[in-house]
């Protein structure tokens, strides 16, 4: 089975050149009819890989748990996110997704406890996961980029 690594890297460098292009003040804007942000969705993707990959195989988080716990699924902005917290994400956006590669190749990851997701994908295994990650990612991106056209023309 290929796995999708390098989709989600090249995504991952997508959503940091988002990070570094856009001010704090763009990052978190909340447009009318969300309840997140730019920030918000790129820090949660990051967050979400760690929840499916890593807690579901057993296997310890490879980023802050206040990065995990602060924006996984339930989750949304109660305030402006500072510098500092943009800076965290920056980070550890695209070195997670590669140490996720490399944990994989290395048989880092532990025996798999299934997950049906809210979507009904059936996720048995930590290929299974991150091939899921992906697709997870992609809806975050498609967010992001609807969410910049307001960044743009009301900022």
């Amino acid at each position: 089975m290929s796995l999708p690594f390098e989709a989600i890297i090249a995504n991952r460098r997508i959503y940091l050149s988002f990070l570094e292009k856009y001010s704090l003040e763009q990052l978190n804007f909340i447009p009318e009819g969300y309840n997140n942000n730019i920030f918000w969705n790129i820090a949660h993707a990051a967050a979400t890989m760690q929840l499916l990959v890593y807690s579901l195989s057993n296997s310890n988080w490879r980023i802050s748990k206040e990065i995990v716990k602060g924006y996984r699924n339930g989750t949304k902005p109660e305030g402006t996110y500072s510098k500092e917290d943009i800076d965290a994400v920056k980070a550890i956006i695209v070195t997670s997704a590669e140490q996720c590669e490399k944990d994989y190749n290395d048989g880092y990851f532990g025996d798999y406890n299934g997950l049906v997701t809210s979507t009904g994908f059936n996720l048995k295994t930590v290929e299974d996961a991150i091939s899921f990650n992906f697709y997870h990612e992609g809806l975050h991106m498609g967010y992001v980029l609807a969410m910049r056209r307001f960044v743009i023309d009301v900022l």
